[in-house]
């Protein structure tokens, strides 16, 4: 006898009023208008309000009205006893706070009640990074009788420079434009998170490699294809098709830790604090809006400073 089959979940704004539901969709479309949020965030951002909704739901909610300050908390509660860490209940929370912002504004709610809950502590977790050594090892140039560059390893080989040499987002970097990339000014236009543009000095190395893809690149590119890098269709090169080429690229060259495209920011960003201790330097070259999201790299530099404390100090130093 057949398996009787599952009910399907209910959708999680199942049982909410349509009206509500509709300031809803007006909510996505200011973030979409307003904010210029990517694609990313916004299906991050729906994600987590699926959940609240779906919680609302089973707890008897059908109106924002409804909801209160400790309504929020206890929603907050219940996901971190499921098992939910804190970054990811902060985030849910985040997006909350965002979407009754807006109710308020709209006039529809009277009061934020999210916006003095927090998600519980967690361990924080500092980026990861690599060494200066390994970082060379990656972009070393070919050795001595090794095939020379195809299309596309000249374009990955300006891709890599060009995130370690500029600390660029990966959103950042596949939105650039032909225009954006100053050769003779050593610069590059950088559009970053809420639509904000930022200026970003570009080394030696990264031009020089920038400039042998521009002299491959008509081999790929459309004809009226705007983007800097692109595939082997000739169009806007993806996010995915990057990680993808950054992780086979450090196969290739024998790194021994997982490497992806931000990697190269955190790694950026280490260094160039490790020599500079510039914290508002490296703010403005990251395109951070607050400087507490700097300051985790300062972590990083000092846990490299304790690590030549422990070894040199003869009062730190072990006995063998």
């Amino acid at each position: 006898m057949a398996r009787r089959a599952a009910a399907a979940d209910p959708a999680p704004g199942a049982g909410w009023d349509a009206g509500e539901l509709a300031r809803v969709d007006g909510w996505f479309a200011s973030l979409a208008n307003e904010r210029r949020l990517s694609r990313h965030t916004a299906a991050a951002y729906r994600r987590d309000l699926d959940a609240f909704l779906g919680w609302a739901r089973q707890a008897g909610f059908a109106s924002f009205a409804a909801i209160d300050q400790q309504h929020v908390r206890t929603f907050a509660a219940t996901i971190h006893r499921e098992g939910l860490d804190p970054r990811s209940i902060q985030r849910r929370l985040s997006a909350l706070r965002t979407l009754f912002h807006y109710l308020v504004r709209e006039g529809v709610l009277a009061a934020n009640p999210a916006v003095d809950v927090r998600a519980p502590k967690g361990a924080r977790r500092l980026p990861e990074a690599i060494d200066v050594d390994r970082m060379a090892k990656l972009l070393e140039a070919k050795a001595p009788g090794e095939a020379p560059d195809d299309d596309l390893e000249a374009r990955d080989r300006a891709i890599l420079e060009l995130f370690y040499s500029s600390g660029l987002r990966l959103s950042e970097l596949v939105g650039l434009d032909l225009g954006d990339l100053d050769v003779a000014d050593h610069t590059v236009r950088v559009l970053g998170k809420g639509g904000k543009t930022r200026i970003v000095p570009v080394g030696r190395q990264a031009i020089a490699a920038y400039g042998a893809w521009l002299a491959r690149r008509g081999a790929l590119a459309g004809i009226d294809e705007k983007a800097a890098f692109v595939g082997r269709n000739g169009r806007r090169l993806g996010t995915r098709a990057v990680q993808l080429r950054v992780e086979a690229w450090a196969r290739r060259r024998g790194i021994d830790v997982k490497v992806h495209p931000h990697l190269f920011r955190h790694s950026f960003a280490t260094h160039l604090l490790e020599s500079s201790h510039d914290l508002r330097g490296v703010q403005e070259l990251l395109g951070h809006a607050n400087i507490s999201t700097t300051q985790v790299y300062t972590h990083l530099d000092f846990q490299h400073l304790a690590q030549v404390y422990d070894s040199a100090h003869p009062r730190a130093r072990r006995r063998r």
